[in-house]
């Protein structure tokens, strides 16, 4: 009986594999499709699409769509002002909304269900929406630079970064962590004489690992792969735009699908390398964070 219970286990648990496995692959063929692509003139990469061979690199493989990608849009610098964007944008994003969802939690003021409640009931609204208001605010806002006053964030960085600091889904899930924290240790730091900002930066913050690295892989992709229609709007000059508005070099006069393949491979580099990196410091985080009595 304890055989038959054995070889029941062990079939469930292949047939499981296999089934994970299954749907990896799936998940895997528009990457390996994309690659494989990109390695390929335009006339096999298009006559390669109705068989197997599309996911194959077989024929004529090269790296020219790669040179011709750099020759026609400077992708170096797309992808540092991406980059540049995207990790000033999540640092900043992490440290307010934390903050926010500190005094949420743990401090008592009136009105604070209720303005918490407003925040979240942003999230259903379509950025679509606030598209034009947006921009017919930033272009009147001042700020002070090295040449003094001035008046307009168009063709900045600075209108593709501290519109999207905040938002309320990295307020409610720093929010719905804290909420979860022992009380014990927020009181007896109190006790002590520790202040608030103590108290959120030597216990809070050391115990939130998991949330920070939730908050910033959502918030990374997010701001990586979504710099398209914001940016395309306030954004004119080469050297403030980041890789998704260079997509459009590709699909000017003859659309060359190999150079478009290859952009895309580039582009995504740092989205996956971000995420395995992220990955791990996530489930590190799950396994040292805890409270020792």
């Amino acid at each position: 009986m304890a055989l038959v219970t054995s070889d029941n286990r062990g079939l469930r648990l292949a047939a499981r594999y296999a089934t994970l496995i299954l749907v990896a692959l799936i998940f895997l063929f528009p990457l390996v499709f994309m690659v494989v692509s990109s390695l390929k003139p335009d006339q096999q990469l298009l006559a390669d699409t109705s068989s197997i061979r599309a996911f194959l690199p077989v024929g004529d493989i090269s790296l020219d769509n790669y040179y011709k990608a750099f020759d026609r849009a400077p992708i170096g610098l797309f992808m540092m002002n991406s980059v540049g964007i995207t990790i000033v944008t999540v640092v900043l994003s992490i440290l307010l909304c934390s903050l926010a969802a500190f005094s949420f939690v743990f401090l008592d003021w009136s009105g604070r269900g209720v303005l918490l409640s407003v925040i979240v009931a942003t999230l259903i609204i379509p950025f679509e929406t606030i598209a034009v208001p947006l921009l017919l605010f930033v272009s009147k806002l001042p700020w002070i630079g090295w040449e003094g006053l001035e008046f307009g964030w168009l063709n900045t960085y600075r209108v593709q970064v501290i519109p999207w600091i905040v938002d309320a889904l990295t307020i409610f899930l720093f929010v719905q962590f804290f909420k979860d924290l022992p009380r014990e240790l927020i009181e007896a730091a109190r006790v002590e004489g520790a202040s608030w900002f103590t108290v959120y930066r030597r216990i809070v913050m050391p115990l939130s690992g998991p949330v920070l690295a939730t908050a910033a892989i959502l918030k990374s992709l997010k701001m990586y792969n979504e710099q398209y229609l914001w940016p395309l709007i306030v954004v004119q000059d080469e050297a403030h735009r980041p890789v998704m508005v260079g997509l459009g070099y590709f699909f000017q006069l003859q659309i060359a699908w190999g150079e478009v393949m290859a952009y895309l491979t580039l582009i995504s580099v740092p989205v996956i390398a971000f995420y395995l990196v992220m990955q791990r410091a996530f489930i590190s985080s799950i396994a040292s964070t805890g409270v020792k009595g």
